[in-house]
């Protein structure tokens, strides 16, 4: 089971390589649900997308032995 502290390692590994997105309010999207709506753009993440941290994490945390035999 995962625990505070994996999501605290995860993060300073990601942090090394992420670009840090703001959220943007959107009026439109507000205006449709009748909320207040603001939108995380991921797009602009060097990979155009939020899968970047997950398979950051996932590599940095193999084995020297597992990362030699090639990702795909």
């Amino acid at each position: 089971m995962l625990e505070l502290k994996d999501f605290e390692e995860a993060k300073k590994r990601v942090d090394e390589v992420i670009i840090p997105t703001p959220l943007i309010y959107s009026p439109a999207f507000s205006k449709e649900c009748r909320n207040v709506v603001y939108i995380k753009p991921e797009n602009l993440q060097r990979t155009g997308a939020f899968k970047i941290r997950g398979a950051y994490n996932k590599i940095m945390k193999m084995d020297d032995e597992s990362k030699s035999r090639g990702l795909i």
